[in-house]
């Protein structure tokens, strides 16, 4: 690897690391513990682990898109810096402002962005694209378990605020 290849990568990580720090602002505490959960809720500790490695393959992904095409994927990356900025808010919604109907619509913007993110980056460096399905796997799966919080426990959560 060249230096001017690790000083990409860096950055990559730099950047999605950023939008993961989000999570450790806005950390789930008290009103999310007692949240009404269906039983197939992951456990607290699968979050955090599955989110790194997540956030690791999505560098990965974008780093190869630079790699692969340079300043001539700025529209593809374009759209991967703005589904960080989807992904860095949800936690604002959902954890911060305790709004499961707001994080709801958030995740269903996530997931679009995701898709737009992966069709965009097939074209460039299909192994790119598909370092995402695990992460587009697992939106589904917290888009799901966002819904069904809703369900059972309304739009501002089981505490009222």
């Amino acid at each position: 690897m060249t230096w001017s290849s690790a000083i990409a990568l860096a950055v990559f990580f730099i950047v999605s690391f950023s939008a993961a720090s989000t999570g450790a602002v806005f950390r789930p505490g008290v009103w999310y513990a007692n949240l009404r959960k269906p039983r197939w809720t992951p456990p607290n500790w699968a979050f955090p682990v599955v989110w790194s490695v997540l956030f690791c393959t999505m560098t990965v992904s974008g780093w190869l898109i630079w790699e692969s095409a340079g300043l001539a994927a700025w529209p593809a990356l374009t759209l991967y810096a703005a589904h960080l900025l989807v992904n860095a808010s949800w936690s604002l919604l959902f954890f911060g402002l305790k709004r499961l109907d707001w994080a709801m619509i958030g995740v269903v913007c996530l997931w679009l962005m995701i898709a737009a993110v992966m069709a965009a980056f097939a074209t460039i460096s299909l192994p790119a694209a598909l370092l995402l399905v695990p992460y587009l796997t697992w939106v589904t799966v917290a888009g799901a378990l966002n819904f069904r919080l809703l369900q059972l426990n309304g739009a501002r959560g089981a505490a009222g605020a």
